[in-house]
């Protein structure tokens, strides 16, 4: 029996992934390409929409797709590439604004949120459509199930609804895709300000912790973690919100209970607490960072891992794109 067909897309954004990353969605791909055929890709395509210097998005590009790779994505068991070498994603982009409505995408949410916060008028068009372009993404590979978390369910609903206009308007042509709800992941705060979400784009440096950071400096940030008063290593949102982080940082991590790292650590304070939940990040992440910089130092063999996915993507794509040419009428 054919496996579910899974697509995700991570965009090139920063230096390294950060934890929330990586406990929301890259640790959670690594799992799905053993029950699911999975396509993975980096949305160099979308980044565009922050208009990143050229020289920054080529090398964030490499050191996102390394990370993934890292982190345990088999190039044998899921394609993993770059958007913008599967051209059929923005032709399918161009056929699917041509169905939309402007009501329709101006509804988006993380259009009118960013054009409220940046201003309508510095908001450009790639962002208002760029929903669209993330619906062509996955029609194009007759997706059945996308992993999403509560922020992409809205997209999702979009490529369901394109998806049917078109097969009402021209016969059957795409594949309804469903959402894959990611395994709810504890929310994960900014260590020196435990009240708010740890984010590239509000977290201080010494807020985050990056899958990439030296062990060193991953030590220093947990040790420099915010606690709170009193020296008891319990969870308690409303009263000890810093050390509740920390717990659910180490739980996610190693796989122990909230509940038995509570008990484990009776009596013993903040002090042994953090210095080993600075060790358990230490430990899943060093592995990655060491095996990333490996497969950065070999540029020509990382391209071509890339290159092979894209080559597994491209056959699927090109697939979906001569039925829809077929279907709109045009040459052949």
């Amino acid at each position: 029996m054919a496996r579910p067909r899974v697509l995700s897309g991570i965009q090139p954004t920063a230096d390294s992934f950060h934890l929330g990353n990586y406990l929301g969605a890259v640790r959670q791909y690594v799992a799905l390409q053993d029950t699911h055929e999975a396509f993975y890709f980096i949305a160099d395509l979308h980044a565009l929409t922050v208009a990143p210097k050229p020289e920054e998005l080529r090398r964030r590009t490499r050191v996102a797709a390394a990370q993934l790779f890292a982190a345990g994505l088999d190039p044998e068991r899921a394609a993993v590439f770059v958007q913008s070498q599967v051209r059929e994603h923005s032709e399918l982009a161009w056929y699917l604004i041509c169905q939309t409505g402007m009501g329709e995408a101006g509804r988006m949410t993380q259009f009118k949120d960013k054009a409220a916060k940046y201003g309508e008028g510095a908001a450009s068009v790639g962002l208002f459509t760029y929903p669209i372009l993330q619906a062509a993404d996955i029609l194009i590979y007759q997706t059945d199930q996308v992993p999403v978390g509560g922020d992409q369910k809205q997209h999702l609903e979009l490529s369901r609804d394109l998806a049917q206009r078109f097969n009402s308007r021209y016969g059957p042509t795409f594949k309804l895709p469903n959402p894959y709800i990611l395994k709810e992941v504890e929310k994960i705060t900014d260590l020196q300000d435990p009240s708010a979400k740890m984010s590239k784009s509000s977290s201080s440096p010494q807020g985050i912790i990056d899958v990439l950071e030296e062990p060193g400096r991953l030590r220093k940030k947990i040790m420099r973690a915010v606690t709170d008063t009193g020296s008891e290593v319990v969870a308690d949102e409303a009263n000890k919100p810093g050390v509740t982080n920390l717990l659910r940082i180490h739980s996610a991590l190693s796989g122990v209970s909230i509940a038995d790292l509570e008990a484990r650590f009776a009596g013993q304070g903040y002090g042994a607490f953090k210095k080993e939940v600075a060790e358990v990040v230490v430990d899943t992440f060093a592995p990655i960072r060491e095996r990333t910089e490996k497969l950065l130092a070999d540029e020509a063999e990382l391209d071509r891992m890339l290159a092979a996915g894209a080559d597994r993507a491209r056959a699927v794509a090109r697939e979906t794109m001569a039925q829809v040419r077929d279907r709109l009428g045009l040459l052949p």
